[in-house]
C-alpha cells in the first residue's frame, strides 16, 4: 500500500542535462529512463529514484575524491523494466 502524500514530489532536476560516462545525468543523477518516466511514476516510486539520485551522488563526490573515474561506478537496472 502506498503512502499518502499530501505534496508533490518535486523533480531533482536542477537544469544541468548532461549524461556521464555511467548513463546518469551530471546534474541529477537520475536515469534515462528515469527522467523519461518521472511524471508517471507514483509518488512511492519518486521516493525511490530521489534516495538513489542522493546515493549516486555520495558515490560520484566519494570518487572524485578518491580518483575513481565515474565509468566505474556501478549501474542501475531500470525501475521501470525497460531492460
Amino acid at each position: 500500500m502506498d503512502q499518502l502524500e499530501f505534496f508533490e514530489i518535486p523533480s531533482p532536476c536542477i537544469g544541468v542535462c548532461q549524461a556521464g560516462k555511467a548513463g546518469y545525468c551530471t546534474g541529477c543523477y537520475r536515469s534515462r529512463e528515469e527522467r523519461l518516466h518521472w511524471h508517471q511514476a507514483s509518488p512511492y516510486a519518486k521516493r525511490i529514484i530521489v534516495k538513489a539520485c542522493n546515493r549516486r551522488k555520495k558515490l560520484a563526490a566519494k570518487s572524485k575524491v578518491s580518483g575513481i573515474e565515474e565509468i566505474n561506478q556501478p549501474s542501475q537496472a531500470s525501475l521501470f523494466g525497460d531492460e
